[in-house]
């Protein structure tokens, strides 16, 4: 079964239609790229799935059942993560204190509890273990690469019973080696049977990763195929336009 449905989705801004009638589903464990040129919706898109903007018209399911997602905490507590391509860290914190930020641990009873930190460095470090990622968690943020950076984000997906991962640009402005790192970490994501939604201008990526492509361009879905039955320049064109749908 589907981990995600989306029937007809569409959103309009008064006389802007910046996503009309996108259909798709996604499965668990599975890694789909999306793909088109700036403008193309495929920022609305994934922010209407991650609770940012109700939809306009069309529906949306997870494993088979309607939601109606009203805030990104709402859609976390339907197991969807984002990662933002900001990241959205606090650099003058560790890497354990951004990937428990708004989700502290704590000890004691309260009112007299306090932060649990041994035990949030214990569990962050558990989880880049698992990522397979260098990244330390008494580390500050302003002192990482960007592939640690992104460790942190993937890491704070972690946390809760995950279903879906979108992630912005997360190979955007980093070098080809921290590129490698954080494509094993989208791996190891979809072996956990994690679906990601990966958004990207970067081409090779997206045919390293993806199980999929969808393309978009001017608000509609132009096309969606297995990356296997697909190639980078077919892509290409239906970005541009060269090529009108598939």
């Amino acid at each position: 079964m589907a981990v995600l449905e989306l029937e007809n989705i569409s959103k309009h801004f008064g006389a802007i239609h910046a996503v009309t009638d996108v259909s798709l589903s996604i499965e668990p464990g599975e890694v789909v790229g999306l793909m088109g040129d700036n403008g193309a919706g495929k920022s609305t898109l994934v922010k209407m799935i991650a609770g940012n903007f109700p939809p306009s018209g069309g529906g949306m399911r997870m494993d088979g059942k309607p939601v109606h997602l009203h805030s990104p905490l709402d859609a976390r507590r339907h197991g969807i993560e984002i990662v933002h391509q900001d990241l959205a860290l606090c650099n003058n914190l560790t890497a354990a204190a951004n990937v428990y930020l708004g989700r502290e641990l704590r000890r004691g009873v309260w009112p007299f509890s306090v932060l649990d930190y041994a035990g949030m460095y214990e569990k962050a470090g558990k989880l880049f273990a698992e990522l397979k990622s260098e990244t330390r968690p008494r580390d500050l943020i302003k002192m990482m690469s960007g592939g640690q950076r992104q460790a942190v984000a993937i890491a704070r997906t972690m946390l809760s019973d995950a279903k879906i991962v979108l992630m912005d640009e997360p190979t955007a402005a980093i070098s080809v080696r921290q590129v490698a790192e954080v494509l094993n970490h989208i791996k190891q994501l979809r072996d956990r049977g994690i679906a990601i939604v990966l958004i990207s201008h970067r081409m090779p990526d997206v045919f390293t990763v993806a199980d999929r492509v969808i393309v978009m361009r001017r608000g509609r879905k132009v096309a969606d195929k297995k990356v296997a039955a697909s190639s980078p320049e077919e892509v290409t064109g239906l970005i541009t336009g060269a090529i009108e749908q598939v």
